[in-house]
């Protein structure tokens, strides 16, 4: 019997490649892992399975693969403290509070779409006005271009100040 696939938009690699860069930048300093706005949480099941995070999709949607943590609720920044790193892959309407997160934990976020102001952003003016506003609260942050399809392939990962990992 085949392996099913599971159906994705987009390009497929981008689970693979940000969780490679999850292990390779963060390693043993992060356990627990909110995959925010994960869908059927084939981020997670990746970081899980192949890295040994505890990871798990935070989605209202509820729409997770069989054996995949999840909780279908809406992310709230305070939420952050339960994790050790929040990844916000593509993370659509979640992505103020997964950004406002970085106030606490490490952040990894792949925007997709501009749910971050009102007026018509490309995304590198999207990620612009995200690294203004951690800016502004004094949060290290840092653009990635992964190694996936462009162009919902540039992201941030932003580190609060004094942190030092489990």
């Amino acid at each position: 019997m085949a392996r099913q696939q599971h159906r994705v938009h987009g390009d497929a690699r981008r689970f693979e490649v940000v969780a490679a860069f999850v292990s390779d930048r963060f390693g043993h300093s992060v356990r627990y892992v909110a995959d925010v706005a994960g869908g059927q949480g084939l981020l997670a099941r990746i970081l899980t399975k192949k890295y040994n995070y505890e990871a798990e999709v935070i989605d209202p949607r509820g729409w997770v693969c069989r054996g995949v943590e999840s909780r279908a609720v809406e992310f709230t920044a305070e939420m952050a403290g339960h994790f050790d790193l929040v990844v916000g892959l593509h993370p659509d309407e979640a992505l103020r509070p997964v950004v406002a997160a970085a106030a606490i934990r490490p952040v990894v976020v792949v925007p997709c779409c501009n749910f971050w102001s009102d007026e018509r952003l490309g995304s590198g003016a999207l990620l612009d006005a995200i690294e203004a506003s951690l800016g502004a609260e004094r949060i290290a942050c840092e653009r990635v271009a992964f190694d996936f399809a462009p162009p919902k392939n540039l992201g941030l990962c932003a580190v609060p100040a004094g942190w030092r990992g489990r």
